[in-house]
């Protein structure tokens, strides 16, 4: 049986060689493949991966023409992970490899979904433990699918459910919710999150705040559900309001004319209207994208790159750039792509393949 195992990495050079040391130690009883997605990546962390990749058969590396988001590599791992298992980790060793086995173990006992679940997180600030926790507690609220706290990207699934993963081809992905909107047998494995190897992390505030906004609109409608009552709520107070100034006006004589509270209302009024045509447009929006169905990535180079062995169906909203003979920098391998070819029929000189 095959393990897949996918990484995404952008800008991860410092992390690489630990973490393939500590694959392959922990991997030492089980065949597995390594699928490397370099999302964009700026320093050497392309050049890294192709000479590991020329020297290990088991290291692939698929190179993306610019930055697609960490989702959009995990999405290309999957589509070209050939394991009968495939594990979803990143680099920056806060997924400890030497958790690989037992989770394989698992899979082997019939789960189609294992997950490890965090304990404890080393060296993350209480703003960060704070805002996680509220949003795994917001998430778990309003989506139609409950998330489990604590759980992120590192998961094992099985060769069903990345077909079943496959197939969900939507431009705005939130993979956590994905694994749990299948359904499918879960286990889950407790673990402590390490702090990163080197580095830092990739996704800034705002990013963690717009990956949170996905997880909320693609999965739940619920915002425009609360535009809905909010609007109905305050057209209700000043409706109550207007018979109170018409009392006022007609049954007494201590209406005290005044713009305070007629700024106050129209301010009231306003923000409610453009905050729920901001999330209807948002909405919106999403299916504009959805509509013009674009790539969800551009593959333009590889490095042991072997084509899925149990596709039944070729690959939709994927891009697949034709290359030449010899690979574009930064790195050079020490044979030629051709020699490759000839020891491997399976290897692939990269085909255009249209989107669906």
């Amino acid at each position: 049986m095959l393990l897949s195992v996918v990484i995404p990495v952008l800008n991860e050079a410092e992390t690489l060689l630990p973490l393939l040391q500590r694959l392959r130690q922990s991997l030492i009883n089980i065949h597995w493949e390594a699928i490397f997605v370099d999302d964009g990546s700026s320093d050497d962390t392309a050049l890294i991966l192709g000479r590991e990749a020329l020297h290990d058969p088991r290291i692939s590396l698929l190179r993306f023409s610019r930055n697609f988001g960490h989702q959009a590599a995990v999405t290309a791992g999957l589509d070209f992970a050939n394991g009968d298992a495939v594990v979803v980790m990143d680099a920056d060793l806060q997924d400890p490899p030497e958790l690989l086995p037992r989770m394989f173990e698992l899979y082997q006992q019939g789960y189609d979904v294992v997950s490890p679940q965090r304990i404890s997180r080393d060296s993350e600030t209480i703003f960060k433990l704070w805002t996680a926790k509220l949003f795994y507690h917001i998430v778990s609220l309003i989506a139609d699918q409950k998330l489990t706290p604590d759980v992120g990207d590192f998961r094992l699934f099985s060769r069903r459910a990345v077909l079943a993963i496959r197939s969900l081809r939507e431009q705005h992905r939130y993979m956590r919710g994905l694994a749990a909107w299948l359904g499918l047998k879960e286990a889950f494995v407790p673990y402590r999150r390490e702090a990163r190897a080197a580095g830092e992390t990739k996704y800034s505030l705002f990013q963690m705040l717009r990956f949170a906004w996905t997880a909320i609109s693609s999965f739940s409608t619920l915002p425009l559900r609360i535009s809905i009552t909010a609007g109905c709520l305050i057209s209700l107070f000043g409706f109550g309001y207007l018979m109170r100034v018409f009392y006022l006006a007609f049954m007494t004589t201590t209406l005290v004319p005044g713009w305070a509270s007629v700024v106050a209302l129209q301010c009231i009024f306003s923000g409610m209207i453009l905050l729920a045509l901001g999330a209807i447009g948002d909405y919106v929006a999403r299916t504009y994208e959805e509509a013009k169905n674009r790539p969800l990535y551009v593959v333009t180079e590889t490095c042991n790159v072997r084509l899925p062995d149990k596709f039944s169906e070729p690959l939709t909203r994927a891009v697949i750039l034709e290359q030449a003979n010899t690979p574009v920098a930064p790195f050079t391998p020490r044979v030629p792509y051709s020699d490759l070819e000839d020891e491997d029929s399976n290897s692939v000189p990269l085909t255009v393949e249209k989107g669906a």
